[in-house]
């Protein structure tokens, strides 16, 4: 099945032994951040193609939506190229509701739009990519994988159906593009990839025989063989794998590998974060005080934090009376008996005792179990952006320099639970600590928060339309 759209080299030979190697550079160039592609028939990248002689819509082949001019999402980015690997666009080509669209980052962005407009859906394909990044296989990413299949998508001749997604990485190699095409029946696997830099193609790989549970891959060696051919599994990311198949010999080489370590980078700094308030009320038992997506063991990450992290824990404190009810001076936590912990919001003394206000005081506390959802959900939010990935559940990336890493918060339903001034505090910390680079944001908001978010500089809002 070929990558549609002419991303992959046009090869007249059906066994990769035959072919004569190719300067990758030749090759079709990537879509264009305006989605279009310069192989097909249309100059549109719809997630379609025009080599199949069946016309059916695969979700690989041309059908309904084909021939947009222009993606209908397509909002104006930053042009200043980051110190450190960041995703600056999100594509999704063919992917459930959304059809050619090109989706640009900031360093805080927020999908909005009506129920079932794919708010939720560019989210995941983000996550997605980010877990293939880091080297999950693709029945892991995509359990579901026939619900990511575009919605009018039909099966071609061969009963195969699938989708498209991809993303820009940009950092000190420039802006790479990672596009990768998805069969999702009959069976799951990778149909095609591509990566490319400054309008060279490093990376290709294209699905040859159906019978094999591989791929055939050429990247860019610029040596004395242009190219290097080799198979790779077709239920993981190409470019994850380069970082242990190329040498680093040649200069085409040391390219393909700064273009693939900064993609890899970028997309394994992905923290998804949900949390759930319902299972953060009870004491937990102390860990190694790692935050989780759900944001459950937020007692034991206070605890952490309390003792190793002061100055981040005492900043959280003064950040929560913003978004607390009543006054609060500091976060505490009280060791319960079989080594749990009970995470408390402290308030000022009390005068108790029969004497009333002249009395003995004594410090007040709420346990965060009598605290409101949208509190919860706005405490554990304020610590995922003032902590950082040193106290996350989430790959450390302990080979990389923290001064080239940047945290990207994934968060659906960023505003669930949350009142207006709550959202405006979180929004307000949010574009205060990612203006530095070291941290972004990409979440999604419903109808009713849009006009905060507008009204909070340094926040990128995108509409979606259902």
């Amino acid at each position: 099945m070929d990558f549609t759209g002419g991303l992959t080299p046009d090869s007249t030979a059906s066994d990769p032994s035959t072919a004569r190697d190719t300067d990758p550079s030749t090759a079709p160039t990537a879509a264009s951040p305006t989605g279009t592609s310069s192989a097909t028939s249309t100059g549109t990248d719809t997630g379609t193609s025009s080599a199949t002689s069946t016309g059916a819509d695969t979700g690989f082949a041309a059908g309904p939506g084909a021939g947009r001019d222009t993606p209908r999402h397509v909002m104006a980015g930053s042009r200043r190229r980051p110190a450190r690997p960041v995703v600056t666009e999100l594509r999704l080509s063919a992917f459930a509701s959304h059809r050619a669209a090109v989706y640009p980052l900031g360093p805080v962005t927020l999908f909005t739009g009506a129920s079932g407009s794919g708010k939720s859906t560019a989210l995941r394909a983000y996550e997605a990519l980010a877990r293939l990044g880091a080297g999950d296989d693709l029945g892991s990413v995509f359990p579901d994988a026939a619900d990511c299949v575009p919605e009018r998508a039909r099966p071609d001749a061969e009963g195969r159906r699938g989708f498209r997604i991809g993303c820009t990485v940009d950092g000190p190699a420039g802006p790479v593009e990672l596009d990768i095409a998805v069969q999702a029946e009959p069976r799951l696997r990778v149909v095609g990839e591509r990566l490319t830099c400054r309008g060279r193609t490093l990376l290709t790989s294209a699905l040859r025989d159906p019978s094999r549970s591989s791929v055939q891959a050429e990247w860019h060696t610029a040596g004395a063989t242009p190219v290097t051919r080799a198979p790779l599994p077709d239920d993981l990311l190409g470019t994850a794998l380069l970082p242990l198949r190329v040498a680093g010999k040649t200069k085409g080489q040391l390219q393909v590998l700064a273009a693939a370590e900064q993609v890899v980078v970028a997309l394994r700094s992905v923290f998804p974060c949900d949390p759930q308030p319902h299972l953060m009320r009870a004491p937990v038992p102390v860990g190694e005080g790692r935050l989780r997506r759900g944001c459950e063991n937020l007692a034991e990450v206070l605890h952490r934090t309390r003792t190793g992290c002061p100055r981040r824990h005492a900043r959280l404190a003064a950040v929560a009376g913003a978004g607390c009810v009543g006054p609060v001076t500091g976060l505490g936590i009280e060791e319960l008996p079989d080594a749990m912990v009970r995470a408390v919001l402290e308030r000022a003394a009390r005068a108790t005792g029969p004497d009333g206000p002249g009395g003995a005081r004594v410090p007040a506390a709420t346990p965060l179990g009598r605290l409101g959802d949208g509190e919860l959900r706005y405490l554990a939010l304020a610590l995922v952006l003032l902590t950082g990935p040193g106290v996350l559940a989430m790959d450390q990336l302990a080979e990389v320099p923290d001064a080239m890493k940047t945290l990207t918060v994934v968060a659906d339903g960023l505003d669930r639970r949350l009142d207006r001034r709550q959202l405006r505090e979180l929004l307000g910390l949010a574009a205060a600590i990612c203006a530095d680079g070291h941290i972004r944001v990409v979440g999604a908001i419903g109808e009713a928060a849009v006009a905060t978010a507008r009204e909070t500089p340094g926040v990128s809002v995108v509409d979606l339309e259902p």
